[in-house]
């Protein structure tokens, strides 16, 4: 073991000999105290435990789904008792089957001794084929005055695109709705309607659609912002090689889509202006409050956090938070059944058990953040006990974004600025129908029949 070096009794030079010397070590005890830190900062990221579905905000394409068993006999499959397909109450044809006479001794069989033993559908797609209309307006010089005079032209077959409301309606839910390309629509259309088309008549159809998608779209905005309740969400999207921001705005019997180049609180207010719903639904994200009278926080989003601050090992608050969590979820599917005064005591007792929840002990970073949140925002965790129109999460308006992100991944984006805004419209005019029990296709060819069949002019992009 090395002596103690007593500093008293070297002289001034040989102190500083003494610094000259170790100066070199000071640099390489910093690079050695930087790069334990950075081991450590790594070893913390690798003991934290894995972001899923069920913990962040991950979506659940990301999950890992457990490995299943590997060999021996499968386990036999369930099925569901009598989820057989019914009848056609209308068929087209109706072919009875009747005997002539007895399989075993040959004898007749009349007809009045025979009723139906079983009785089965079977489906046919019929050819399809265009249905073409050719209009041949006549005319000539009146033999009076001799002034040349035209027919005029029949209602709904105006001069204009040969591609009627139907095919319209038919290319723009094929393109926005199912993700085909133009290039495999026009291969779809081809071969299994029959139809010649070319891309740049598919753009067209599509340019010409974005005014009257975008005059239904402002008729759902102007439902959408007189609701008392609104559930928002957002997801990205790719314009023109540049990022922009999907939002969704669900009301009871409407939604909005609105593509926006930022995802701050600015398109929201542009959307309102001074209108201020009732209540709001959302997650955290800070654009999305402030902008109704009430706000209810997403307790989905809520559950994932609890999650992931149980497994860094939080066994107290954070445990008994997402019990709490799914009481309260559980008293709210509840709620038609119950009374006003019964949900006022429910919520009271919510209230008080989140009281004593704030003073449980905590363990790790996550439980400190969690609970510092709740107690800042415990105010907007039970707002939907009392209030029957609220939801607990917003998971609807999440289920009203998900078509678009499959469309997103599966096209990379839009080449123009029209065409995000087009599929914006289309998405509000169709999530809307959905909300209200009707048909996609009907509503499409409702909002195009505000268009009139003019010339188009050639788009590309």
């Amino acid at each position: 073991m090395t002596p103690a070096l007593d500093l008293s009794k070297l002289t001034v030079a040989e102190k500083d000999a003494l610094i000259v010397s170790l100066l070199p070590l000071i640099g390489q005890l910093e690079a050695a105290l930087a790069r334990i830190a950075e081991l450590e900062a790594r070893l913390a990221k690798l003991e934290a435990p894995p972001k899923t579905p069920d913990n962040s905000s991950l979506p659940p394409s990301k999950g890992q789904k457990a490995d299943g068993p590997t060999g021996g006999p499968k386990p036999p499959r369930k099925g569901h008792p009598g989820a057989a397909r019914g009848l056609d109450p209308n068929p087209d044809r109706v072919v009875d089957a009747r005997l002539d006479a007895c399989p075993r001794c040959a004898a007749a069989f009349p007809e009045d001794r025979q009723a139906p033993v079983q009785v089965y559908d079977r489906l046919e797609m019929p050819p399809i084929k265009p249905h073409v209309t050719r209009v041949r307006l006549f005319g000539g010089r009146c033999a009076c005055c001799g002034e040349r005079a035209v027919a005029s032209v029949p209602a709904g077959l105006e001069l204009g695109s040969p591609f009627g409301k139907s095919i319209q309606a038919l290319v723009i839910y094929l393109h926005y709705a199912q993700a085909i390309g133009l290039e495999r629509l026009r291969l779809v259309l081809g071969e299994i309607f029959g139809l010649s088309i070319s891309e740049g008549a598919l753009c067209n159809i599509l340019a010409r659609a974005s005014t009257p998608l975008s005059t239904a779209a402002n008729a759902i905005a102007a439902q959408v912002s007189a609701a008392e309740v609104i559930a928002s969400d957002e997801t990205s999207v790719r314009v023109i090689k540049k990022t922009q921001w999907e939002w969704v705005f669900v009301a009871a019997f409407a939604v909005l889509h609105v593509i926006r180049p930022s995802r701050g609180a600015d398109g929201v207010r542009e959307l309102f202006g001074a209108i201020r719903p009732r209540i709001w639904v959302s997650d955290r994200w800070a654009a999305q409050r402030g902008h109704a009278d009430l706000w209810q926080m997403c307790l989905a989003h809520l559950l994932r956090d609890t999650q992931d601050a149980i497994d860094c090992g939080d066994e107290g608050f954070s445990a008994a938070l997402r019990w709490l969590l799914l009481r309260a979820i559980a008293i709210g599917r509840r709620r038609d059944t119950l009374r006003d005064t019964t949900l006022a005591q429910y919520r009271a007792d919510l209230d008080r058990r989140l009281d004593r929840m704030l003073a449980l002990p905590r363990r790790g970073e996550a439980a400190e953040r969690l609970r510092r949140r709740i107690a800042r925002d415990r105010g907007h965790l039970f707002v939907f006990i009392t209030d029957r129109d609220v939801p607990a999460t917003n998971n609807v308006s999440e289920r009203a974004l998900r078509p678009s992100v499959i469309f997103r991944k599966v096209t990379n984006g839009f080449r123009s600025e029209w065409g995000a805004q087009t599929y914006a419209a289309f998405r509000s005019v169709v999530s809307t129908a959905k909300a209200n029990g009707r048909s996609v296709l009907d509503d499409l060819r409702t909002a195009l029949a505000t268009e009139p069949n003019g010339m188009a002019v050639a788009i590309t992009g």
